[in-house]
């Protein structure tokens, strides 16, 4: 039985937040008929209506929770709520005057959700005590991380060819916020000889990062990539960066997965990757040893297994589940459940 989702999701551009479109390509080929939409006031207002003719409703946290709990009380409808990223983040980078009302908004979306999938351990707790749950994860592609396209390979060789890219390369890939270390991995390069950072992303400080590339040899700023070119760069790069204090960026499962030595901000994410990768305080001089020391130690093939596990079609089978149950197909045996 085919059934219908109308799923809100951040307003990002494609090529920067992949997962979502990445699990509803996963739930076609399982039968649903899937719509995702960017979470706007215009978008929003032109699905009220449609809204009632779906079987489920699905919203990501934050804004696509709070569109799709209004529309699916407004209707009657079933509603799950994807819950990625932990309240934390959102208070960190915003005034109390806004996060608290944030917060009470996403305990009150869990609340009338009928069930919430969840990423993060920390919110296990918040989350559970107010509806059913199922704990889930970030995901990749990873066959295709693993074993590039090899003209890919060679378009993004000879783009980095083109720009006079010589000797090791780092490389960043993501959104461009201060929340992801832009200005401390732009400060750490410069600390370094020879290498060269290779930025693939778009936001907010997009136009700091275009200014170095046009001031210094050893910053190349390629913009947005189409997602499907992101392996290709990936193979030719030595290591991978990420520096948010952040244990489920997508970022360094594709780093691990494409054979890359991987640079990881120190704090939350020790516990998962062990000593797998190479940690570093959010610092200039901090982050540009880690640089060195992770190209000198080379990649980690234990840890390319361990992110083998997190391919988006297993990942899928779990929203699979959660929605045929929130449709009405079957109902949850249990109140709580975990696929990671």
């Amino acid at each position: 039985m085919t059934r219908s989702v109308l799923w809100f999701t951040p307003d990002k551009p494609e090529q920067i937040s992949v997962g979502r479109r990445m699990i509803a390509r996963h739930l076609r080929t399982e039968g649903f008929e899937v719509e995702l939409r960017g979470t706007t006031p215009e978008t929003v207002a032109r699905c009220a209506r449609s809204a009632a003719s779906r079987d489920v409703l699905v919203g990501t946290t934050r804004a696509g929770a709070f569109a799709a709990t209004a529309l699916a009380k407004l209707h009657g409808l079933p509603l799950v709520v994807d819950h990625v990223d932990p309240i934390r983040q959102f208070e960190t980078t915003h005034p109390r005057w806004l996060s608290a009302p944030v917060r009470v908004a996403e305990n009150a979306a869990f609340r009338l959700a009928d069930h919430v999938l969840y990423v993060y351990e920390e919110e296990r707790e918040r989350v559970g005590r107010r509806s059913d749950a199922t704990k889930t994860a970030l995901g990749l592609e990873y066959d295709r991380f693993a074993s590039p396209d090899p003209d890919a390979v060679e378009r993004a060789r000879d783009a980095l060819d083109a720009r006079g890219v010589d000797g090791p390369v780092a490389i960043y890939v993501g959104g461009l916020e201060p929340i992801y270390g832009i200005e401390t991995l732009l400060d750490a390069v410069a600390k370094l000889e020879e290498w060269t950072l290779v930025v693939l992303g778009t936001g907010s400080l997009e136009g700091e990062v275009e200014r170095a590339d046009r001031r210094r040899d050893d910053i190349e700023h390629l913009g947005v990539v189409p997602h499907e070119a992101v392996p290709g760069y990936l193979h030719v790069a030595d290591v991978g960066v990420s520096l948010v204090d952040d244990p489920h960026t997508l970022k360094v499962l594709e780093y691990a997965a494409a054979g890359l030595a991987v640079v990881q901000a120190a704090g939350r994410a020790e516990e998962r990757f062990g000593d797998a990768v190479t940690y570093c305080q959010p610092a200039p001089d901090a982050v540009a040893t880690a640089i060195e020391t992770a190209g000198e130690r080379g990649p980690s093939d234990e840890f390319r297994e361990f992110v083998r596990q997190f391919d988006w079609a297993r990942i899928a089978e779990t929203y699979a589940s959660v929605l045929r149950d929130a449709a009405g197909a079957t109902k949850p045996d249990a109140p709580h459940r975990t696929a990671d």
